[in-house]
């Protein structure tokens, strides 16, 4: 038991080497920015091993870089990756309100539509029969199918203006 005690304080650092690998590895299978922070305390008190720090110095580093670490980075790192804006949006939040055109009648139960350039499956959001070649919006993603709703009415292009040769 002695030999092992004395190979970790000859080899403080390669344990944790270990550690900050091993935290690395869960970190980039859980994406949650916890893990993260571990690993890069325990690069800290790697590099105050390689410097001959005792071993209770090594696991206060440790321990202080992991708490400041998921204390005050964390929440920064965290904020900037859930800010977003309309033009960072990606995947289904960026369908959202998105225009699209019917391909064939859309129901409450079946059609396509033209989004983005593809073929989408779709159904109307209030269960009424939209005709081919109509322009919808996109009213939220369910799953492969697209339910898209008309577009309001009121609008300025379905009153235009009108002619001046007949006002006269």
């Amino acid at each position: 038991m002695q030999d092992v005690f004395e190979w970790m304080l000859s080899y403080g650092w390669a344990l944790w080497l270990v550690l900050f690998l091993g935290f690395a590895a869960v970190e980039a299978l859980t994406l949650d920015l916890f893990f993260g922070m571990l690993s890069v305390g325990a690069l800290a008190a790697m590099i105050a091993s390689l410097f001959a720090a005792p071993l209770f110095l090594q696991v206060v580093i440790f321990a202080l870089v992991s708490v400041l670490m998921i204390g005050v980075v964390r929440p920064l790192a965290l904020k900037h990756l859930r800010h977003s804006t309309k033009d960072h949006l990606s995947n289904i939040d960026r369908l959202l309100g998105a225009p699209a055109l019917t391909l064939e009648p859309v129901s409450g139960t079946a059609g396509t539509v033209k989004l983005g350039g593809e073929t989408w499956s779709a159904r109307s959001a209030d269960s009424t029969v939209l005709p081919a070649g109509v322009q919808v919006s996109v009213a939220r993603i369910d799953g492969a199918t697209a339910v898209v709703e008309a577009p309001h009415s009121g609008g300025p292009a379905e009153h235009p203006a009108p002619n001046q040769n007949e006002a006269r």
